[in-house]
């Protein structure tokens, strides 16, 4: 930079990460949790420093985990947490996203995690395993192995055997560990290869053994013996699994990506499915008691096969996928701007979408001859019938449910491929210009913007065009068949197909009439174009060229209209706003850039950790997609300028970006999140949301709002006929009339028992709301003798209520209490049905006998201008949102 000291930027105020698509997995195995409280599967794979936590019902996902610091190397995880080992650190999550237990001790990487009850097993490169206290992350036991003898390299716990570790060696040789008293029990001598897999079987004391021959080893540790074994002719075992819902199957995969099934019963190979992933199989697990097998891979992919075909056969069921290989150009698919076509050097076109991971597209790879790959297909030799990556590729839906939509170019390719948004697939056509040299290649296309036509430029100056529907050649630009003297590097078609553009690597950008393809102009530029993009409804042309500078022409008046220089390494890709008005470019120089074209300023830069290699803005402006160099996913970045005002302001030649943080992969919010089996993370709303507001109670309405009609309801409900008395009446003991029955009277003479009239010391004695109630208005807190009516029913309430006055057995005091009580109600704004109820029967038993009282009548003025206060803030808020829905509705009819 030059002198004058550089300005340090605070990131980028135009854009903000918000999440990544299309990454799935890597070559980390997946563990497996089952929930008994929602009785479902869940899946955990590692993605980086990430784990995401996917149902396998749906493939959804439901959690994403805190990021590590270093990438994790190994996953595994019980009935409550989810292990996983970054490093020389191991790390316990719970509720599959938040770090609750770090475990410090391992002086290399941790490679293998296993656990067993209230301990975790972890073993690291440098001999040492280690068993953790899991929660108090102790360390319960440490066993230290000479890698040159023992080098452990995998674990499993046989079933039933208490505090007992199998470990295998890549020397071959197993051993079986007491960790409770730490004591070797049995060394097998195993098979002369490295042990790479320990799995248990359904039956007791079997085990399943995996080799790096590609040998699978039936053992019985209890008696030592080998019961049966099979051999794998593609390399070593990297996972193997026993089928648990009838069948005796056995699952084993390998580092080709094919998973073969043996039948145990009959000792011999059932099925094999080839190709089940483009890598290593990482893990394959059958879902307990279920036909379904999941499988992942370091190519990005998650898979569950369903075993319903006759001869034990199985069919993918449900797949996530993304590229497995970083995608290389990027372009938004429609004017919704909700799917973004996505090329990668996988050789796959895929679609992925902004809404929901269920509404993504994979168009597969691009074939020679569909035909011969179908017949060949069932061989290893259709890998040679594929065609090699995408390198640039234009798409148009204005007629892509009548023919092919897309047409891309392909790596050291002449023909161009069509391919098919709707269906999913490659096209019809390999449009290849007629008596092109062979050593041609496609460099550039284009579709125009009624899709009926494609543009493609070639490595030899051709210029081609082609109809969609028919796949038929229309014609080349330029005279002796040649548009340009060197390699084409970009062609454009205008709004209305008046005009096309087209430049190339002999510095040169030409203007053509597009139906009669004769040329009108040429602009000579200041370098080799290494490529364009035009915006259609602004008429601007953006270059970027191979001296790291941009140029920006009006294809009204032909002129150079916009210059910029800022970046310091090869332009990769570049993008207009809807509008027009900015052009977003990204660099080798790990910048992204936003020009703006009004000022002709650069108003926005930020650097990222990764090389950005595609960039594209959505039709509708709302996010910024971006890939980057070794990262399989798609980028999305919000515009803030949509959320609200951003100041934009011309940066200064020196400033210096800050390095933007890459988005990391969101939960979907219409998935369930996955608590703790024992941990109730259940939200507790409180008690009151604020003084302005009022909380109704969650009684049911029977409780209180037929407190003002009980006469007409004891009426209604009155027996026809009278009841008729026993012939003898059984034997009872004598209680006290009362809410509360006490058996302390003393027997009741004859003359007593004659008369029918209650004496006064009967009722004297008081309830236990009205000694709650007079307690209350000592203290001033009414909170028990409100829980006391809660408790209460309509009937027992009116009995209460009738209680408070002296002729009831009660005092003066209780009615003003009760006063008190109603008013605590209305100013703490809880329970404001109840509140109003009660004070409602009150009155219409007592208003009489209040009438009489000085004290009480006051209490009800003053209660009598709180609640008139408290009704007119209500009305306000009502009157407040009835006026805003009104006006939604109107807006919206």
């Amino acid at each position: 930079m030059s002198g004058g000291g550089s300005l340090a930027g605070g990131g980028s105020a135009l854009f903000s990460g918000f999440r990544v698509l299309g990454l799935y997995s890597n070559h980390v195995p997946h563990a497996l949790r089952y929930h008994h409280k929602h009785r479902e599967f869940y899946l955990v794979t590692a993605v980086g420093k990430c784990l995401h936590t996917y149902n396998v019902n749906k493939l959804g996902i439901v959690a994403v985990g805190d990021s590590l610091s270093d990438d994790i190397t190994c996953l595994a995880a019980d009935r409550m947490l989810v292990f996983t080992a970054s490093g020389k650190l191991v790390s316990a999550f719970a509720r599959n996203k938040e770090v609750v237990m770090r475990y410090h001790g391992h002086k290399q990487e941790v490679r293998l995690l296993l656990p067993l009850g209230d301990h975790l097993i972890s073993a690291d490169s440098g001999g040492d395993v280690i068993v953790w206290d899991v929660q108090g992350g102790d360390v319960y036991l440490r066993l230290q192995f000479e890698p040159k003898t023992f080098d452990v390299s995998a674990m499993m716990h046989p079933s039933t055997y208490l505090n007992k570790v199998l470990l295998g060696s890549s020397q071959g040789a197993l051993q079986l560990w007491n960790i409770k008293s730490s004591k070797l029990l049995f060394t097998f001598p195993g098979w002369s290869a490295g042990v790479t897999v320990l799995q248990q079987s359904p039956a007791v004391d079997v085990v399943g053994v995996g080799l790096a021959t590609g040998r699978i080893i039936i053992h019985n540790i209890k008696f030592d013996e080998t019961m049966m074994s099979f051999t794998q002719d593609w390399g070593p075992i990297t996972s193997l699994s026993f089928r648990t819902d009838g069948p005796p199957i056995l699952a084993s995969g390998s580092p080709q990506g094919h998973i073969a099934l043996w039948d145990l019963e009959r000792k011999q190979l059932v099925t094999q499915h080839r190709n089940a992933h483009r890598t290593a199989i990482a893990a394959a697990t059958f879902l307990h008691g279920e036909p379904l097998l999941v499988t992942n891979g370091a190519d990005n992919a998650i898979k569950v096969w369903i075993f319903d075909r006759e001869g034990g056969g199985a069919r993918l069921l449900r797949s996530r996928q993304g590229h497995s290989a970083p995608p290389t150009t990027i372009y938004h698919h429609g004017i919704d701007g909700k799917n973004i076509l996505s090329s990668g050097q996988d050789g796959t076109l895929q679609s992925f979408s902004t809404v929901h991971e269920r509404f993504n597209k994979n168009l597969g790879h691009g074939s020679i001859n569909k035909k011969k790959e179908q017949k060949k297909k069932k061989g290893l030799a259709y890998e040679e019938l594929r065609l090699p990556a995408i390198t640039a590729f234009s798409s148009a839906a204005a007629r892509q449910s009548d023919w092919d939509g897309i047409v891309a170019c392909h790596r050291g390719r002449r023909a161009a491929t069509t391919w098919n948004y709707q269906r999913c697939t490659m096209g019809s056509y390999h449009l290849q210009p007629p008596g092109s040299r062979r050593d041609a290649v496609a460099t550039a296309v284009d579709i125009t913007s009624c899709g009926n036509f494609a543009v493609i430029g070639s490595s030899c100056g051709r210029v081609d065009i082609y109809n969609l529907q028919s796949g038929l050649h229309r014609g080349c630009y330029g005279d002796n068949e040649k548009a340009h003297s060197g390699a084409v590097r970009g062609v454009a078609t205008d709004a209305l197909n008046q005009l096309t553009l087209t430049a190339g690597s002999d510095w040169l950008l030409k203007f053509w009439r597009f139906k009669t393809r004769k040329q009108e102009q040429q602009l000579k530029l200041n370098a080799a174009p290494a490529s364009m993009m035009l915006h259609r409804d602004s008429g601007m042309l953006a270059l970027a060229l191979d001296d790291f500078t941009l140029q920006v022409v009006d294809t009204e008046t032909r002129r150079v209209v916009r210059r910029f220089a800022g970046h310091h390494s090869n332009i990769n890709d570049m993008t207009f706003s809807p509008d027009g008005r900015w052009l977003v470019t990204a660099a080798m120089d790990c910048t992204i850039r936003t020009w703006d074209l009004p000022s002709g300023s650069l108003v926005d830069c930020f650097l990222v950790a990764m090389a950005p290699v595609g960039v594209s803005m959505s039709p509708t402006g709302d996010f910024l997609a971006t890939a980057h160099v070794d990262s399989l996913g798609v980028y999305l970045w919000t515009n803030k300028s949509l959320c609200g005002p951003v100041g934009l302001r011309p940066l200064p030649t020196d400033y210096q970006p800050v390095v933007e943080m890459l988005p990391g992969v969101t939960v979907d919010e219409s998935e369930q999140e996955v608590p703790s089996e024992e941990v109730d993370d259940a939200y507790k709303s409180a008690d009151q949301l604020g003084l302005e507001l009022v909380t109704l109670s969650l009684l049911p309405e029977s409780r209180w709002k037929s407190l003002l009609h009980l006469d007409v309801i004891k009426r209604r409900n009155k027996p026809v006929a009278p009841p008729v008395a026993p012939a003898a009446a059984p034997f009872f003991l004598p209680t006290v009339p009362g809410l509360t029955p006490r058996f302390t009277l003393p027997a009741a003479t004859d003359r007593e028992t004659q008369s029918k009239m209650l004496s006064r010391g009967l009722l004297s004695q008081r309830s236990e709301f009205s000694s709650a109630l007079e307690s209350a208005l000592e203290s001033g807190s009414f909170d028990r003798p409100v829980r006391l009516l809660k408790d209460c029913g309509p009937a027992a309430l009116s009995v209460e209520l009738s209680c408070l006055t002296p002729e009831g057995g009660g005092a003066s005091s209780l009615l003003l209490a009760f006063v008190n009580m109603i008013d605590s109600m209305l100013a703490n704004g809880r329970d404001f049905d109840l509140a109003h109820a009660y004070l409602a029967l009150f009155l219409k038993l007592h208003l009489r006998t209040l009438s009489q009282d000085t004290d009480a009548m006051a209490a009800l003025l003053r209660l009598s201008t709180h609640m008139e206060a408290g009704w007119a803030g209500l009305r306000s808020s009502f009157d407040q949102s009835l006026c805003l829905l009104s006006y939604t509705k109107s807006a919206l009819l």
